[in-house]
């Protein structure tokens, strides 16, 4: 049997990312992904036998790629404000690579709900969360802090990363931004964000 060789399943892989971010599971095709990788479909079957298989891994390394670095910021023992300003600067820093991911994940939650909550849950967050609200309970003890729950402050720090990538198109027309200026002021959401954030809970 032929070996597989690591750089064509990269090529592959990298082209059928973009493909899904742009049409969604249902909407990819393995010739498209053929065709836009360069090599013939045939090729493509061999490394990966159906989209179904190839999306779950796209989107298993896309959620390990963010997830294990998210995880190894809350983990750590970071003081509170400094971890809460490296997990701002690691979303906006992804989702600058990514721009796309957003939509991809949110579409294919309105597609397959029990499909995309089964692959989620694979991801060991909740533990995670137990050792991070531990932290933020020993600051109110403290009193450095106002009374909030790690869920609340989780949501809040992903709410305010996401949003400018999802609302893309609609920031630039209402704030008549061109690419330069929205890629600035992304840039300058990474301080605007933990700032925010800070000061919000922050006795």
């Amino acid at each position: 049997m032929k070996r597989k060789d690591k750089n064509t399943e990269q090529v592959i892989l990298q082209t059928a990312r973009k493909i899904f971010i742009q049409k969604g599971l249902a909407g990819a095709r393995m010739q498209d992904i053929a065709d836009q990788a360069g090599f013939n479909k045939a090729l493509v079957h061999y490394y990966f036998t159906s989209t179904d298989k190839l999306f779950d891994l796209v989107f298993e390394q896309e959620m390990s790629n963010l997830f294990s670095n998210l995880v190894a910021i809350l983990s750590s023992d970071l003081p509170l404000f400094e971890k809460i300003e490296n997990i701002v600067s690691l979303d906006i820093d992804h989702l600058t690579q990514f721009p796309g991911l957003p939509i991809f994940v949110l579409n294919e939650m309105s597609r397959n709900p029990d499909v995309i909550l089964k692959r989620l849950k694979k991801i060991p967050v909740q533990k995670v969360m137990d050792g991070f609200q531990k932290q933020i309970n020993s600051e109110i003890k403290k009193g450095t802090i106002k009374r909030i729950t790690a869920d609340q402050l989780f949501i809040n720090i992903q709410s305010l990363c996401i949003f400018p990538f999802i609302a893309r198109p609609m920031i630039k027309g209402l704030l008549q931004f061109d690419d330069k200026t929205y890629l600035v002021m992304i840039e300058k959401r990474k301080t605007e964000v933990a700032q925010f954030i800070i000061g919000a809970i922050k006795v």
